[in-house]
């Protein structure tokens, strides 16, 4: 059994380009891990199980946690494990979302700030790299704006999905098929790892070679 820990709710500073000053020497070591996942548990227990076992796991290893903010669904389970087993877990949530009385009381700290962007941006800047649990439009949302930054050179941090029983599978599928069609070239690919199992996720995301921005060819 833990303490109870002071909580802080503070206005994040203003927002700024996302640093690409990320080393790229391998094998990468992090510091905090920004988590994606739904304001939902799903309908099977399995995805809230592995919420709880990716906070706690992340918290055992002294990785802190940078997430929505919220208490509820997959994003609570996060943030309870992980605080359960003595890790600091930094929360990012809109002014909207906390005068709903959705955001967590008991974080490390939790930044208000004026906006979805604004919170995206701010999750981004304190995170070393990027995991998307299952989830729902927001988490997808939040997914690809974080490889479409990857791919465009504004930051070096390796982004995955952990795959919950097969969740991903007709997602990856997709992107296969994307990358087939022409739409996503091969050599970006890569920019999005994926992984059933944690420790191999957080293994990947620690060495994948990530690609550097290719401006496109000039038009016929």
């Amino acid at each position: 059994m833990h303490a109870p820990r002071e909580t802080t709710a503070t206005r994040a500073p203003s927002t700024r380009a996302i640093s690409p000053d990320v080393s790229d020497a391998l094998p990468r070591t992090f510091r905090r891990i920004c988590v994606f996942c739904g304001s939902a548990r799903g309908d099977d227990p399995v995805y809230a199980a592995a919420a709880r076992a990716l906070g706690t796991t992340l918290a055992t290893r002294g990785l802190d946690v940078v997430y929505g903010g919220g208490r509820v669904g997959l994003m609570g389970e996060v943030a309870d494990a992980a605080l359960a087993a003595g890790g600091r877990v930094f929360g990012v949530i809109p002014q909207k979302l906390c005068d709903l009385e959705s955001g967590h009381p008991g974080l490390t700290e939790l930044f208000v700030v004026d906006s979805m962007h604004a919170r995206k941006m701010l999750m981004a800047q304190l995170s070393d790299a990027f995991i998307a649990l299952p989830g729902g439009f927001g988490t997808l949302e939040e997914l690809f704006e974080v490889v479409t930054w990857s791919q465009l050179g504004y930051h070096r941090k390796p982004v995955g999905l952990l795959d919950v029983a097969g969740f991903y599978a007709p997602l990856l599928a997709f992107l296969d098929h994307a990358t087939d069609l022409g739409f996503i070239r091969p050599t970006y690919r890569p920019i999005l790892q994926h992984a059933a199992e944690l420790d191999e996720l957080l293994a990947k995301l620690a060495t994948v070679a990530l690609p550097r921005f290719i401006a496109p060819p000039p038009p016929p």
